[in-house]
């Protein structure tokens, strides 16, 4: 199911004193099953971008197609497209709030009207996959370190099997070698979902189909890291304060 953006702007304060455009007329297709990341600078306006994509937010002007419909369409379900497109969001405990670990990751599955059996199968095959010991199931969210609580959102996130994933810099708590660990349990794994990733770290999007580099609300860049660095410069600037010569 693919996803289609159509000259999107949002501003958010619209006609007050606060007034301020996050997005301008940005324009994009993702396909089914693509591996697709977004970079920028702070302030770039990536999170308001991708919090389009399953109708948190409304666009100022522009079209959100999901599967070739309009998402705010007037009979359009938006609690059905959040079932097929999830978003984990930066600060996990946004999300978090059942008594344990195992609880909350049950959660996302029980409201999709399964089985318990199949419920808790998802739970676990999730948590196993963001490599969360079984010790850990009846601890509570609240309790966890930081970059556990981002594991355990992730976890939730797959075990509604959406159509596409969305992790809003949902990696940004991990350690460097587990967050390539995760990264490849997910390309293993998670293999017919599309998967989209805001990242600060250029490591984490090296091998994207596809990368888009957001300036300032726009998209002034489409490619892979390779192609990127040979041809936008906001790019180039960011992998060059990160990568090493032999990275680049």
């Amino acid at each position: 199911m693919s996803l289609e953006v159509k000259h999107l702007t949002h501003t958010y304060s619209a006609g007050s004193a606060f007034q301020a455009t996050a997005v301008h007329d940005v324009s994009l297709t993702i396909e089914d099953g693509e591996f697709v990341c977004i970079v920028g600078h702070t302030g770039s306006g990536k999170s308001t971008l991708v919090q389009h994509l399953n109708g948190l937010l409304k666009p100022s002007e522009g079209t959100i197609l999901f599967n070739g419909e309009n998402i705010w369409a007037q009979d359009y379900s938006r609690k059905t497209l959040r079932s097929k497109v999830g978003l984990v969001f930066q600060y996990p405990e946004h999300q978090l709030f059942e008594t344990d670990v195992f609880a909350d990751v049950c959660y996302g599955p029980k409201n999709l009207g399964l089985e318990q059996g199949e419920i808790e199968r998802r739970a676990k095959k999730a948590l196993e996959l963001v490599g969360f010991p079984e010790k850990f199931f009846g601890q509570s969210p609240f309790e966890l370190s930081g970059g556990q609580k981002q594991r355990l959102a992730i976890a939730r996130a797959i075990a509604k099997n959406p159509k596409i994933c969305i992790f809003d810099d949902s990696f940004s708590a991990l350690d460097l070698k587990t967050d390539a660990a995760l990264r490849g349990a997910l390309s293993e794994n998670v293999t017919d979902s599309t998967i989209i990733i805001v990242a600060q770290r250029i490591s984490t999007i090296l091998h994207a189909e596809q990368i888009l580099v957001l300036d300032e609300g726009r998209i002034v860049g489409k490619g892979t890291h390779e192609e990127l660095l040979e041809h936008c410069e906001v790019y180039r600037q960011i992998a060059e304060s990160q990568l090493s010569a032999s990275e680049l």
